[in-house]
């Protein structure tokens, strides 16, 4: 099995509103990041970005069926791998 693509893992943070990752990890062990764990960022976790605030902090994700807000501090925290948008039927454009 092939590990991802170093250009794939990026923070939780870094997420645009629309894109989706897969939890790969956490940073550390401390209590914000067991807290984080408890709410469900573990590894092999889908994530989706679903809207920023207008001064950009916090943003708000979807997991587990639930929605949850992060400060940029605590999605730096979170490893995650960017999954690639698959395109939609007619979006080529005609050569």
């Amino acid at each position: 099995m092939r590990s991802p693509s170093p250009a794939l893992l990026v923070t939780l943070d870094t997420l645009v509103p629309g894109e989706t990752g897969i939890v790969e990890g956490l940073e550390g062990d401390g209590p914000v990041d067991q807290r984080l764990r408890d709410l469900g960022l573990v590894p092999g976790t889908p994530v989706r970005a679903l809207r920023r605030a207008p001064l950009g902090d916090p943003t708000e994700y979807e997991l587990r069926g639930y929605r949850l807000c992060l400060r940029q501090t605590e999605g730096a925290r979170v490893r995650v791998r960017r999954e690639l948008a698959a395109r939609a039927p007619g979006s080529e454009s005609a050569a």
